[in-house]
């Protein structure tokens, strides 16, 4: 372990939303590996694109990042940090396939001296319980004597430009004070936010599953208090913007809960506590309530077709946005497909619109086609599902536009106002 921080040389498995970032950031610096078992995403990146939108063109090739897909050049680096995604499977279990599976390829390269942090959500315990038999066994070498490891939970938040990895202060662990030093000092030499120092490996990894899962719980409140508001026919934007006026007010807004952190990680600390003998109460209740939103809208937005007149089976929807959030392609865990899949159950056309999602993904992951805007048919109504700023943009003309006779707008964002379609017959309904 006797290798100087400054030595260090850095290898970033998996160059997805989360991984690519922290590639180029210390490419910026220091000699970088960035590996991907993705070799069309290593292609592109090598011709200097970046899919996710997440790094610019220009700190691409600022960036002295060795793109490969080749385990052999991880060996080139001592410093090894994994990024890769930790999913739920369809019972909303943990699936640590891709992370156990990039310990197995970090493995094959480790060397003597080594240091592998990881990124990668998971509840505590799995980088020592479950990733390092994997290093180990792979590489020969023996965790605590031949290499170290540490953990450092992501926070990485995409589409967002302000709050970027350099600029979000790093928790930091180690399997012992050495190892912990080192690696605040590596992260320290790229994020100008500064590090927290976590006291265990343990206490970092339940850090980050408890962030996502405070967001969660506070926005099924917010989801929660729009059913009972929507009983009651009173708009809850309107509610929520008086009691935001309190100081201590937490401005949180109802909404669709999807993507790959906050609608996930709740999870990964739920296994942990039922395999410890313990069935959270709240966190599940959370998750529950906005887990069904998705049909909840959709079942409004019957509601309000059957009031403006039109036969259900038969008419069309527009649903416009399909990712998991506004300005971000990522269209992982998007519950905007809920939405969709219960219109279509009700014998309901759905054409949809997305200006940034991927065609090709969009058809891959949920067997939708996208539709482009000049090819939109008028529809009975339309569910203004991810507020896109093309979507901001839009005046109660352009949504006007989209409809025919007896329109009926779902905003989900709470984008219009009803003052807005005043002088139209259109039925406007926010959550």
């Amino acid at each position: 372990m006797s290798t100087t921080t400054y030595e260090r040389i850095v290898s970033v498995v998996g160059l997805g939303y989360v991984g690519l970032p922290v590639a180029v950031a210390f490419g910026k610096i220091r000699k970088t590996i960035g590996f991907d078992i993705n070799s069309k995403r290593i292609e592109e990146l090598k011709a200097g694109h970046d899919r996710t939108g997440e790094v610019e063109p220009g700190d691409l090739k600022l960036a002295q990042v060795l793109y490969t897909d080749q385990i052999h050049e991880l060996s080139l680096a001592n410093f090894h940090i994994v990024a890769v995604p930790t999913p739920v499977n369809d019972a909303n279990q943990p699936d640590l396939t891709p992370v156990l599976r990039a310990s197995e390829t970090v493995g094959k390269a480790l060397k003597a001296g080594d240091i592998v942090v990881y990124e990668s959500t998971v509840y505590p315990g799995v980088t020592e319980e479950e990733c390092v038999p994997i290093l180990e066994a792979q590489s020969g070498l023996v965790c605590g004597r031949d290499f170290k490891v540490g953990y450092s939970p992501e926070r990485i938040n995409p589409g967002d430009k302000e709050h970027t990895f350099t600029k979000i202060k790093k928790v930091v662990s180690g399997q012992d004070r050495e190892t912990c030093e080192i690696v605040a000092q590596v992260y320290e030499s790229v994020v100008t936010a500064g590090v927290h120092r976590a006291s265990s490996i343990k206490v970092a990894e339940a850090a980050k599953v408890i962030e996502n899962t405070q967001r969660d719980l506070n926005i099924a409140l917010m989801n929660e208090l729009a059913l009972i508001f929507d009983l009651m026919d009173i708009d809850t934007h309107d509610i929520l913007e008086a009691a935001g006026t309190k100081w201590n007010f937490l401005r949180f807004t109802p909404g669709l809960v999807g993507g790959h952190c906050i609608g996930v990680d709740p999870y990964y600390l739920t296994h942990k506590a039922e395999k410890l003998g313990y069935i959270p109460q709240v966190i599940l209740s959370g998750r529950r309530i906005n887990n069904d939103m998705g049909k909840f809208i959709a079942q409004r937005c019957i509601k309000e077709m059957i009031h403006a007149g039109h036969m259900v089976a038969g008419s069309r929807v527009t649903v416009l946005g399909l990712t998991f959030k506004e300005n971000c392609p990522d269209l992982r865990n998007s519950k905007v497909i809920d939405i969709i899949r219960h219109l279509q159950d009700y014998g309901i056309d759905v054409q949809v619109h997305d200006p940034l999602a991927d065609s090709e993904e969009a058809q891959h992951e949920y067997g939708v086609t996208l539709t482009p805007s000049a090819a939109l048919k008028p529809a009975q109504a339309v569910v203004l599902a991810v507020a896109h700023d093309a979507y901001r943009q839009m005046t109660p003309e352009n949504i006007l536009a989209l409809m025919g006779d007896a329109p009926v707008l779902i905003d989900v964002k709470s984008l219009f106002k009803a003052e807005d379609f005043a002088h139209t017959s259109l039925r406007l309904w926010r959550l």
